[in-house]
């Protein structure tokens, strides 16, 4: 079934490749949706695929990153369908 993830990374996320790595990842895997830096320091995913693949995802960025992430949230919703590839936002 095809969801949606919307995740807030914390810790020092920033300036360490994490959104990089976030579009490597989900282009590979057909993940579609976004990264984007925020203000205070934080970084906010959203991503739309199967529920496997977007696990997947999580369980990847959370390995790749596992020292710099001190917590992250994250919230499962249905899909909207609306993202036609994956891309850093600013």
């Amino acid at each position: 079934m095809v969801k949606q993830l919307h995740a807030y990374f914390y810790g020092r996320v920033q300036g360490v490749g994490f959104r990089f790595t976030a579009v490597e990842l989900a282009r590979q895997s057909g993940i579609n949706g976004w990264v984007m830096n925020l203000d205070d320091g934080r970084v906010e995913v959203v991503a739309e695929a199967e529920e496997d693949s977007l696990k997947d995802f999580l369980d990847q960025l959370q390995q790749r990153f596992s020292r710099y992430i001190r917590d992250a949230q994250s919230e499962w919703l249905d899909a909207a369908g609306e993202f036609r590839d994956f891309r850093i936002k600013f």
